[in-house]
């Protein structure tokens, strides 16, 4: 059994704890590798490993930093499928879904490439009298990153190329779920011409990993989770001195109008809310339908689609690509599960069940079916909570100002998005909804890496969300100096307040 370490100093090192867990295969329920797990000591030594190697790295200029990451770009490219089979044997993804991941993690690091224009700050010739004023940018010292099960790809490079780019040494806890990815691009980091330590990955459970945002040397963390946590790690940072963004939980949320496309609205509501087996932060598992009639005719035209999704493990094994993959553990389809039971034990009409789903050859793979819920009110649980499994549930309402009132009442604001012919009702919603995240006839409306990603409400704490010009904001502390150069001409002693004018 092969056991996934550590990537601590440029190589790969195994826990001394002795303690692993193991780490299944979601496709098949059979254990595929172990991943060992290390002390608080000895993520206390990696956090010294960064802060040994943050000096050096720091200054080296922008230009040369950027060299790297267009090396670690090109080496992504390179061992894209080997990446995506590591993320479809951890995660349980289709393959198409996992390379489309290395894709939008891809874009941040070309966006990482243009650091030396990103952090170059701004000038000012003569703010006074033979004075100047400029800004600096500077990184701020080691930086952690704690990152989720569902993107074990993706959502690290959300966060490191921007923290590199900028100059910090950076250490990453994965999942303990999909473990093995985080260490891969590790290594290609290396191969790219990262210096030994500048990068670092641990395994750890809670304890050990609140290390990361409690240790006096770690300078920022970022965090993607659930809400509950989010929250500890933000309130406990911040108490500890520490720049934080902790993303928590979505309830992502859809209006349909009456007058909205309707086979194309369909179409992007199931590859919304069934992609990845929804588990995505900004999948789409509630449709405010305005007006009854609405609400049939998607029903109608949803449910022969939800009953015919393809089904299966992640991986091509000849013939057509699965349309959906099995959930990531047995734990999660337990959850699942049971808020299906929820459902319908609170009222909602289940018009499409995925429970009893069995996958030919597969039997002890975690899978649930496409699961549709129509009648769904906001005093159930299945609209309150999120689900984070193939589950959509359907909302009745009268009218528009209903729908948002109804989109705006519930306690998260990830994303939300409208499907709509009409520009007057399209840029009414973009402008009034309360959410950090909008689409607009688009069902997963995630920023390009050039713009930042974040939601509103209790699904995020922190002032500055991540990739785009907030994470380079985030991973930098801007300096201002005032400069005079005087030719030795004597100036009188000032008491006031100076002012340069």
């Amino acid at each position: 059994m092969s056991i996934t370490g550590n990537f601590i100093a440029g190589r790969t090192v195994i826990s001394r704890s002795g303690e692993t867990l193991p780490v299944f295969d979601p496709a098949t329920g059979e254990v595929a590798r172990e991943v060992a797990l290390s002390t608080a000591q000895e993520v206390s030594e990696a956090i010294e490993v960064a802060c040994d190697a943050f000096e050096g790295w720091s200054r080296t200029t922008p230009l040369r930093r950027a060299r790297v990451l267009f090396n670690f770009k090109a080496l992504l490219a390179q061992h894209a499928e080997e990446l995506a089979g590591i993320i479809v044997s951890e995660h349980g993804k289709v393959w198409s879904d996992a390379l489309g991941e290395l894709t939008r993690g891809m874009e941040v690091v070309e966006f990482a490439c243009g650091i030396p224009h990103l952090i170059k700050g701004e000038f000012s010739p003569d703010v006074g009298s033979g004075v100047d004023s400029y800004s600096l940018m500077q990184p701020l010292g080691v930086v952690a990153g704690i990152t989720p099960f569902n993107f074990p790809a993706m959502v690290p490079m959300w966060m490191f190329p921007l923290a590199l780019a900028c100059g910090n040494s950076f250490v990453l806890k994965p999942p303990a779920l999909a473990p093995s990815a985080a260490v891969r691009l590790a290594e290609l980091l290396k191969e790219a011409g990262l210096p030994d330590g500048v990068f670092n990955v641990v395994h750890c459970g809670n304890e050990a990993a609140e290390r990361l945002y409690t240790d006096p040397r770690i300078a920022a963390v970022s965090f993607v989770g659930s809400s509950g946590v989010a929250e500890h790690i933000y309130k406990t940072a911040s108490a500890h001195g520490k720049r934080v963004q902790a993303f928590g939980a979505a309830k992502n949320h859809a209006i349909v109008m009456p007058d909205a496309d309707l086979e194309a609205t369909v179409s992007a509501i199931m590859g919304g809310a069934y992609g990845s087996a929804g588990e995505r932060c900004m999948a789409l598992p509630v449709v405010v339908a305005v007006g009854d009639e609405t609400a049939e005719r998607l029903i109608a035209r949803l449910k022969p689609l939800v009953e015919a999704l393809k089904v299966g493990p992640g991986c091509l094994r000849g013939g057509e690509e699965n349309e959906m993959g099995p959930l990531v553990s047995a734990a999660q389809r337990k959850k699942v599960l049971g808020y299906i039971d929820k459902g319908v034990s609170e009222g909602a009409t289940l018009v499409v069940d995925g429970r009893r789903l069995r996958v030919p050859g597969y039997e002890a793979g975690y899978y649930v079916g496409g699961t549709l819920f129509d009648n769904v009110t906001p005093d159930m649980t299945i609209w309150r909570e999120e689900i984070f499994g193939p589950v959509l549930g359907i909302v009745r309402v009268a009218d528009y100002q209903s729908a948002l009132a109804l989109v705006n009442r519930h306690e998260f604001g990830n994303g939300s998005a409208i499907f709509t012919r009409s520009g007057h009702a399209a840029r009414q919603f973009v402008h009034d909804v309360q959410a950090g995240m909008v689409g607009v006839n688009v069902p997963v409306p995630v920023p390009m890496a050039f713009h930042s990603f974040g939601g509103w409400k209790r699904s995020v704490f922190g002032a500055l969300n991540v990739h785009g010009p907030d994470g380079v904001r985030f991973y930098t502390r801007m300096k201002t100096a005032t400069v005079r150069w005087p030719q030795g001409e004597r100036t009188a002693t000032e008491f006031s307040m100076p002012t340069l004018g």
